[in-house]
């Protein structure tokens, strides 16, 4: 239990700069942009959402879900975001110096899949000129922040959710602890197609830990790299888990996890028959 909440402790603190950064952005947005401004279809969001998402970790999902849920972005953005976000993969494979080509690849496979499937969502799913929504979260998490600096919201926003993701990681560690990474990793293992919808339900974990096991069984050669990227893709930490939280619209955010998963599927099968 204790390893479980180190583990926990530390997916969070990486987080926590990301939050912080992210509320101040928008209370910036709250005190200087007129309230009743329309929100503009950015066409080249997922362009850029889809590069931040190729940092390491998932904090860049997480900055996604609440500019998202404020109306910030579009819901092609942020799915451009969540499917080039890889968490733990980048930082382990090159401390198992794997070739640069393969690693590369890997990346660029998500880049560029990242902004297709970003551009199509925004292009078929008409994003809405609609007022931003950056007060309804400050109401939503009671932070009282017309009273409160910038500065001051901003840090009691990022507490509220460092501890709701402190609690969120303690207890999906705790349950993957229970069943086990050996058991876990057996169900990434299996010779038909149905690999590759076991890995994009895999990789939608909002934890670190499915980023892990997936690029360590793929290294171990036990999986191709098209189930790999079938966990991947969809894989973008605890950005779902923050966007089920702050945006409280569930058939946006069901749709978000659709596409998100049926991409996984699709191109983890696309690329082993290449």
């Amino acid at each position: 239990m204790l390893d479980c909440l180190k583990d926990a402790i530390i997916d969070t603190l990486h987080i926590v700069p990301f939050l912080f950064v992210t509320f101040i952005l928008l209370e910036l947005i709250e005190h200087k942009v007129n309230k009743n401004k329309k929100t503009e279809n950015k066409k080249f969001g997922p362009i850029l959402g889809a590069f931040l998402g190729v940092f390491p970790q998932c904090g860049f999902s997480a900055v996604a879900s609440n500019l998202y849920s404020s109306r910030v972005i579009t819901m092609g953005t942020i799915i451009a975001v969540f499917l080039s976000t890889s968490d733990e993969m980048l930082p382990i494979m090159l401390s198992e110096h794997t070739a640069f080509k393969e690693l590369g690849m890997i990346l660029l496979f998500k880049l560029v899949i990242a902004i297709v499937i970003g551009l199509l969502v925004d292009l078929i799913i008409k994003p809405k000129k609609e007022k931003l929504h950056v007060h309804e979260l400050c109401e939503h998490d009671h932070c009282d922040c017309e009273h409160h600096g910038i500065v001051m919201s901003s840090l009691i926003h990022t507490l509220k959710i460092t501890l709701f993701i402190l609690s969120a990681n303690f207890a999906i560690n705790l349950l993957i602890d229970y069943i086990g990474e050996t058991a876990l990793t057996n169900m990434l293992l299996g010779k038909n197609i149905f690999k590759y919808l076991v890995a994009s339900l895999f990789g939608l974990i909002p934890n670190c830990a499915a980023s892990v096991i997936l690029t360590q069984v793929y290294l171990s050669n036990l999986i191709t790299i098209g189930t790999l990227l079938a966990g991947l893709l969809p894989g973008a930490g605890i950005g779902i888990l923050l966007l089920f939280k702050q945006n409280k619209n569930l058939k946006e955010n069901l749709t978000i996890i659709s596409i998100i998963y049926l991409t996984g599927v699709l191109f983890g099968i696309l690329i082993d028959a290449m």
